[in-house]
């Protein structure tokens, strides 16, 4: 399998944490990045403590839990309506 790029700072590779998305040139990966933010850890301590962390990582993090919700469905494909 082939490093697949997500967005312009976020990769997944196989070879590099199982495949899951990284950002780009680190191993830091983008659920941590999701995680600290729920923490109520800062973008400015995020870039601070991570000095690897590409500028724009958060934001694209972000962006990439944006999309991947917005195609994401919870429903089972086959939905019965009863009619009451």
């Amino acid at each position: 399998m082939a490093r697949t790029k997500k967005l312009p700072v976020i990769v997944a590779d196989p070879l590099i944490c199982h495949g899951k998305p990284t950002f780009k040139g680190t191993r830091l990966m983008v659920w941590q990045v999701l995680e600290l933010l729920e923490a109520g850890v800062s973008e400015k301590e995020m870039y601070e403590g991570y000095p690897t962390l590409p500028r724009g990582a958060v934001q694209a993090a972000l962006r990439y839990a944006a999309e991947r919700a917005q195609a994401e469905s919870l429903l089972p494909f086959s939905v019965h309506r009863v009619h009451t």
